[in-house]
């Protein structure tokens, strides 16, 4: 069983779908012709994300028979993928779904048409700008991840021919500026706060430079600007996709599926002909289009205000998930946890962040009206967190603790006050800071050493708890207020929330000694 046997005149579809494998229901080969002539959307960044996703939503968007245009790629980094990961399998992938009863669901993905290399030193760059002069094309989107967006001033120095993947696209709208003026939305599908705000950014800022050193008309900055023309709508996204998963290879190679290999680029992109994911998944997207879009909510995208956007984000970002993520991080580590899935099993630790999220976080969400906030939670705590097929660790989700407490849980602190909220509410919360005073030690609860994640303040933050002991309960407590009123780490003055008492005693009890950290966690998880 090969991929590219699905495009040959041997191909056998009963005995793959006697194993369980999704076919495409449309033709493939007209999809591809089709879309070569009147291509709708290009995606920039070919890596697991877009091929688990965004690739893949489109391809049953195109199985309802509603639809018949297909996804172009261009990849801006990492060339090779291109040449490994696309052309061996002439676009075609797998998608793997991870379920958290440790089944895995299999579709094969034909929503690709083409994979192009997006830069001037292939001739496949020729294709694009012929493809972004195109009146048919309406989208442009992107997985490059947050540091993709970025840019330089030697960059913009090059002139219409930068190096970076912004300075690129901006060269292509340039091309499509040319054309006619013609419309086209450019959608970023990166999990980050304000994803479309980020591209806009690196697009103005080579477009600006230009204009200012006479290489293109002013009239062109005039059409990015001009939202009737250009577009930059805000998205959230999230589905987790792992590296290539060695229990998936051998459920594949089980079933006689031979295009299984790992594939490692020079640049360190871990890929392969398939792609293994978890089974949730979540696309909310601001409909604002100026030239049509594809119909990816018959894929189960859903189209939205820029507002409900970010609500959704909000939600996902400050009480839903990210907060969950980071409590479990912290006591993870000092109890010596090496698996997210594993935790979830702990009779203290999924309490805990069930508390959190449903107890403490919730009275301060705004129900984004797409998406229920219960229903979400319920999502990450029984299906996506002990999800056996996803091996991420609390030592991976506690790198940067320190950026991330002020967002995920500073904001609900300041909403609690802003809206005058009883903060006797309080108690998990709190004892997760409370747990980070005690992280920062670096010893688990049975006072072995643990390497603290890397932290671009964890050196200082660990000077200020260094002269507290463990297991010495008449001490100079003092370094703590020190550290709870750092607004820079909390998000806010801990004492002059009121909690910062509270937390302190929470503090003293988790430094008592050896297994106090479970005694600790056990007692508050109890009693909440």
């Amino acid at each position: 069983m090969k991929l590219t046997d699905i495009l040959s005149g041997q191909f056998n579809a009963a005995e793959w779908e006697a194993k369980g494998y999704q076919l495409p229901k449309f033709d493939i080969q007209a999809l591809r012709e089709k879309t070569a002539k009147e291509p709708t959307w290009v995606h920039f960044g070919g890596g697991n994300i877009f091929r688990a996703f965004p690739a893949a939503i489109l391809n049953d968007a195109l199985n309802t028979g509603k639809y018949d245009r297909g996804v172009i790629v261009a990849e801006t980094f990492d060339f090779e993928v291109v040449d490994k990961a696309y052309a061996p399998y002439q676009n075609l992938s797998l998608c793997v779904n991870l379920c958290s009863d440790g089944s895995i669901e299999k579709k094969v993905i034909a929503s690709v048409t083409e994979a192009l290399k997006a830069d001037p030193q292939f001739p496949d760059w020729q294709r694009l700008v012929d493809i972004f002069r195109n009146p048919s094309l309406e989208m442009i989107s992107f997985t490059i991840t947050e540091k993709g967006y970025s840019y330089n001033d030697a960059d913009l120095a090059r002139g219409l021919k930068p190096l970076f993947a912004m300075g690129k696209v901006c060269a292509l709208l340039y091309e499509r500026w040319q054309a006619g003026q013609l419309p086209l939305t450019v959608q970023s599908m990166d999990n980050c706060s304000h994803n479309g705000d980020k591209v806009k950014a690196g697009v103005f800022a080579y477009a600006e430079k230009w204009v200012a050193d006479g290489l293109v008309p002013a009239a062109f900055l005039d059409y990015l600007k001009d939202e009737t023309k250009i577009t930059f709508p805000w998205s959230m996204i999230d589905k987790i996709t792992p590296r290539p998963h060695e229990k998936v290879k051998e459920m594949l190679a089980q079933d006689g599926f031979e295009d299984n290999d790992y594939i490692e680029t020079e640049k360190h992109t871990f890929t392969a002909p398939f792609v293994n994911a978890e089974e949730v998944q979540y696309l909310v997207i601001e409909d604002h289009y100026t030239n049509g879009r594809p119909p990816l909510d018959l894929g189960g995208a859903l189209y939205t205000t820029r507002e409900t956007v970010d609500k959704v984000e909000t939600m996902k970002v400050t009480t839903c998930l990210n907060p969950l993520h980071t409590a479990m991080s912290i006591y993870g580590c000092m109890l010596g946890y090496t698996l997210i899935s594993a935790e979830m099993a702990d009779e203290d630790l999924r309490p805990f962040i069930q508390k959190i999220g449903y107890i403490e976080a919730m009275p301060v969400v705004v129900d984004p009206g797409v998406l229920n906030p219960y229903e979400f939670i319920g999502a990450v705590i029984n299906r996506r967190l002990p999800n056996p097929f996803m091996p991420d660790a609390p030592q991976r989700i506690a790198m940067d603790t320190s950026q991330k407490l002020p967002i995920r849980f500073g904001e609900t602190l300041k909403k609690y006050i802003a809206r005058g909220l009883d903060k006797s509410n309080l108690v998990l919360i709190p004892l997760t800071l409370a747990g980070y005073a005690r992280y920062l030690k670096g010893l688990k609860d049975d006072l072995t050493p643990f390497e603290p994640s890397p932290d671009p303040m964890l050196a200082e933050l660990q000077a200020i708890v260094a002269p507290l002991e463990i297991g010495k309960p008449d001490q100079d407590w003092s370094p703590l207020r020190q550290l709870f009123s750092r607004k820079d780490v909390f998000g806010l003055d801990l004492y002059e929330a009121g909690l910062g008492e509270q937390i302190e005693g929470m503090v003293r009890e988790l430094y008592a000694g050896s297994g106090a950290v479970r005694q600790t966690l056990h007692k508050y998880v109890q009693a909440r």
